[in-house]
């Protein structure tokens, strides 16, 4: 365990914090003081009823909770939240209209679009009113395939202003994958554009349009959104509109948010489907804005007037999770394309910080692997740019590793505040996060997020520390999911979380709780290995082989063989490199000295890709899959499922 924190926070930036007024706000509500943020998680834990109203209120939620906050506490699944509050998540986010930025929009180096509070109130007037007029309600389904663009946002507040549920995808889908999520949930009317920018490059998306139009019957109107031509023409979607005509008839009007129940149904995600057709992820109103309220004013420290960006795309949870900042004050930045387009000073990935520099980004939220990506390429943004307004470097889609941490203080920026954190579409938020009043080690997660009972378990279900096991949350939280959708009786959803450990939520994240609190993440549960009976998190090899500068990036499986699994690692190598006898014992000697005998792979074979899915996480589970000759069962929610070809029938891993 790293003894030395990377940073420290002074006591006066301390002192400025949001968590830090909450614990003041706190105090003066109930009399508890908190002498560390670990007093306050445990208070935040153990009462949890008295915690998440005292959110709410200092948060600025609008909406009434009422005075009921949790039926049948000790259910999980079955807890029941705020049984009497009536909100709409679409009015926090509207709640100003001013002049200043909602948003700004940076389509590559292509597009450059502002709106203000008052004009983005304006055009989801406007959208709202198209809604209403095809008599799209409550409970109604609308979806998107789309850019991450100001044109999503608008409609997705028009849809939830209304009580209807928003349902969104990004346009790098193919037709069969939009199908398998949309086709699913039966919307009445689908947004999608043109096409869109990547690397440079237009990419034409109106023909993939009339394809999935034309095979989801439930549609009553599509809107299609102009981005990359000169001219629309929608003769070829049937019931198409273009987005301008569309809000034509309609002035701005006053919005009347519906107001729904604090479990209504908001947002419907997807899981990533690689093991099957995706789960249809039911996320409530009121759990995702309190969730969130809590999340970047606390954990992230989002302040009135700050810029927050989050590279994202629509298909991500993150993009969620990135707008509804707007209802804690703050400008969204939305960026769609490549983040390693070459900004002024041509080098690959330095678009994002000409951002940061252009629009005085406070908030700089991206991958594990980009992070990763700028290390490998060797670029140092602190020296290019100024970064004078950049506060926070946020991480997540995979465990960030040490160097990265390094990286990120050296190369970037000294006195950020570094959030790596760890959650999921499952719950439209982090389990364990950043916590700004404390100091950042290198390689391991800040702390549980408050309100979240997070604990690790071992394989009998007992609560364990500095020793691996299963991430668990012990106790109900409001932003667990309502359900899955077409899951009557709700087994689908149990069987996904509850039936390991009765009545405790099970992440399937493979974790460790150090001796002073912070967390360390090894990889999904499901992928972990089990060379000789003993689990091993594909993290930890991860960390070792990708400090070779050979080694792009790598995946590792477990291969069944001769009765037990050996580690098998497929190594993506810098262009023009070769894997050879030399490279493979650097790989297995950088593994052994590094971690343990049982962590060196028995093969270790070079690839020209890794598969990953749309949200950009490598996908293990259809790799072993494919090596051991079984199906992929959805190979539409890879990005690249060509890649799957370069590990189907290795004659290498056939001795």
């Amino acid at each position: 365990m790293n003894e030395n924190p990377v940073f420290q926070p002074s006591p006066e930036r301390i002192a400025n914090t949001r968590l830090s007024a909450f614990m003041q706000f706190v105090k003066s509500r109930t009399g508890h003081e908190f002498i560390d943020y670990d007093a306050l998680w445990r208070w935040s834990v153990q009462d949890i009823e008295q915690f998440w109203p005292l959110v709410w209120a200092f948060c600025g939620g609008v909406g009434e909770l009422g005075e009921v906050v949790l039926e049948q506490a000790e259910r999980m699944p079955g807890a029941h939240w705020f049984p009497n509050a009536r909100l709409n998540y679409a009015q926090s986010l509207l709640a100003r209209r001013d002049d200043t930025d909602a948003l700004v929009f940076w389509g590559e180096d292509k597009v450059q679009v502002r709106l203000s509070r008052g004009q983005l109130y304006e055009q989801v007037s406007r959208f709202r009113q198209g809604l209403q007029a095809l008599g799209i309600g409550q409970g109604d389904r609308v979806a998107a395939v789309m850019p991450n663009m100001p044109e999503t946002l608008v409609a997705m507040l028009a849809t939830t202003s209304l009580g209807a549920v928003w349902s969104s995808a990004s346009p790098d889908f193919g037709v069969q994958g939009v199908l398998d999520r949309f086709g699913q949930i039966e919307p009445k009317l689908l947004l999608c554009a043109d096409g869109y920018w990547y690397n440079g490059k237009r990419i034409d998306c109106m023909e993939k349009n009339a394809q999935v139009v034309a095979q989801l019957p439930s549609l009553l109107c599509t809107v299609v959104v102009p981005y990359v031509g000169e001219s629309l023409d929608v003769t070829n979607v049937a019931g198409g509109v273009g987005y301008a005509d569309f809000i034509k008839p309609y002035a701005t009007a006053e919005i009347a948010f519906v107001q729904v129940p604090f479990d209504h149904p908001l947002f419907i995600l997807f899981s990533s489907g690689t093991t099957g057709a995706p789960k249809c992820i039911v996320h409530g109103h009121g759990g995702s804005l309190l969730q969130h309220l809590k999340e970047h004013q606390l954990h992230t420290d989002v302040q009135p007037g700050d810029r927050l960006f989050y590279f994202s795309t629509c298909s991500w949870m993150m993009w969620n999770w990135l707008v509804s900042a707007l209802a804690s004050g703050a400008t969204v930045l939305l960026y769609d394309g490549s983040p390693f387009l070459a900004g002024q000073d041509g080098r690959p990935g330095s678009i994002l910080f000409d951002y940061v520099d252009a629009e005085g980004m406070t908030h700089f939220g991206t991958s594990a692997k980009f992070i990763d990506a700028l290390l490998k390429q060797g670029l140092s943004p602190r020296s290019s740019h100024s970064l004078a307004t950049l506060r926070s470097v946020l991480s997540t889609g995979s465990p960030l590793a040490p160097e990265g941490f390094e990286y990120v203080y050296r190369e970037i920026k000294s006195d950020v505040h570094l959030s790596s954190v760890a959650g999921g579409t499952d719950i439209l938020s982090g389990f364990v996060v950043g916590v700004p009043i404390q100091p950042v080690y290198r390689g391991e997660i800040q702390r549980a997020g408050l309100g979240m009972a997070v604990a690790v378990f071992d394989e009998q279900g007992k609560s364990v520390r500095e020793t691996k096991g299963e991430l668990v949350c012990t106790r109900p939280f409001p932003c667990m999911p309502v359900g899955f959708w077409n899951d009557q009786d709700g087994s689908r959803y149990h069987a996904a979380y509850f039936a390991r450990f009765p009545n405790i939520w099970c992440h399937g994240d493979f974790a460790e709780i150090n001796s002073r609190g912070g967390f360390v993440i090894y990889g999904r549960s499901d992928a972990t290995l089990n060379p000789g009976g003993v689990r091993i998190g594909t993290a930890e090899i991860y960390r070792q082989v990708e400090l070779l500068p050979e080694i792009v990036e790598s995946l590792v499986i477990g291969q069944e063989w001769a009765g037990d699994t050996r580690v098998v690692l497929f190594v993506k190598l810098r262009e023009g490199d070769q894997l050879d006898d030399a490279l493979v014992e650097r790989v297995k000697k950088q593994v052994r000295d590094n971690t343990t005998p049982r962590h060196v792979p028995a093969k270790v074979l070079q690839v020209v890709d890794i598969p990953r899915t749309k949200s950009g996480k490598i996908v293990e589970l259809a790799v072993r899959n494919v090596v051991q000759g079984e199906p992929v069962k959805n190979v539409e929610a890879l990005a690249n499922p060509e890649a799957l070809a370069y590990f189907r029938d290795r004659s290498e891993l056939a001795v």
